[in-house]
């Protein structure tokens, strides 16, 4: 009976994938024949989770601001490239990282300069905020909390920042962010738990998840 209820949730969960998906691709067909409201709700879908995005790669809302409208500027001159062969939230968020390295490169953000270095649980971060699909007076750096948050990705380095971001906030698997970031999984999984661990120590010092 167990099994044959997670069976069930599993397709509900498929179904609702796939549903994403099918809205995505008819509002890509739609927006490259011209329609303007097919274009402005495929960038509603996605524009707070781009925002949010930037805002926690970046922590400030003006940068983060100027990467989300980056990033669809680039969308809407690219989307005639995009062919379906991977999901649209996939393709947006490679075109979000791209920007962002980019981004920090011209602008030197982070305040310790990239370093490409590089297992534990991850219970600690069952209290950060979710993924959120927010209206704009909502968006994340609204909350003392967030703000928090904002301070202790700062500790991490741009690679452990981008990961842990694509983990914990888009939910994204180890593969997919692979795929976003042309590095091996294994790479992905040593730069996570090795910011999961730094993480860790910063908030047992800082006491903010407490």
């Amino acid at each position: 009976m167990q099994e044959a209820m997670q069976e069930a949730a599993l397709q509900r969960q498929n179904g609702n994938s796939m549903s994403l998906i099918g809205e995505d691709e008819a509002l890509i067909a739609a927006a490259l024949k011209g329609s303007a409201h097919a274009w402005e709700k495929l960038v509603k879908r996605y524009e707070s989770k781009i925002y949010n995005h930037g805002l926690r790669l970046t922590g400030n809302s003006s940068d983060a601001m100027d990467l989300m409208q980056e990033v669809f500027l680039g969308v809407y001159r690219n989307l005639h490239r995009f062919r379906g062969d991977a999901k649209f939230s996939s393709w947006i968020f490679r075109i979000a990282h791209n920007k962002a390295v980019d981004m920090n490169r011209r602008k030197r953000l982070m305040t310790s300069p990239p370093k490409f270095s590089e297992e534990d649980e991850g219970d600690e971060f069952e209290k950060f905020p979710g993924k959120a699909n927010l209206e704009p007076e909502n968006r994340l750096g609204n909350s003392e909390q967030n703000v928090r948050v904002l301070k202790m990705l700062d500790e991490l380095n741009s690679d452990q920042r981008s990961i842990v971001e694509l983990k914990i906030f888009q939910s994204l698997t180890f593969d997919e962010i692979a795929g976003l970031q042309d590095i091996s999984e294994n790479t992905v999984k040593t730069r996570f738990y090795s910011a999961l661990k730094k993480l860790k120590v910063v908030s047992e010092e800082q006491n903010v998840l407490s």
